[in-house]
């Protein structure tokens, strides 16, 4: 069992580009398909499915997107902040801005996962999830 499953889903997408994988499949949850939603929304990634696999257990299929010209992966890190053995919480004032916004913070919140910029709008803090950028 992982203790942490947030940071083993950030980690399965950071190595499954690092090997130029076009699909990677992740165990899924609630959480993480929020989270998959966002970087969907916020186009880090081009589509992803939820599916069984052999048994019975809900996996999450992510396709990965990659530069055009390039070929560099577009998700150029991702990190984990708040982990199970040091949580960070922000307020709605202080929440953090990765690479002066260019990047994406995800937030969990009273109102449910979203990002900083989203989190700012609500003027609602949380606990700071990941970077992603």
């Amino acid at each position: 069992m992982h203790t942490d499953p947030i940071a083993d889903y950030l980690t399965r997408i950071r190595n499954a580009q690092a090997a130029r994988h076009r699909v990677v499949k992740i165990p899924s949850s609630k959480m993480k398909e929020t989270i998959t939603r966002i970087l969907k929304d916020q186009g880090y990634i081009l589509n992803y499915k939820v599916e069984k696999d052999e048994k019975g257990h809900p996996v999450l299929k992510i396709a990965l997107k990659y530069d055009k010209e390039t070929g560099e992966p577009v998700i150029k890190g991702l990190k984990r902040v708040s982990k199970p053995g040091l949580r960070k919480y922000a307020d709605a004032k202080n929440l953090p801005k990765v690479i002066n916004g260019l990047g994406i913070a995800i937030i969990s919140t009273s109102k449910g996962i979203m990002t900083d910029k989203q989190a700012r709008r609500e003027n609602v803090g949380g606990e700071v999830i990941a970077y992603i950028y």
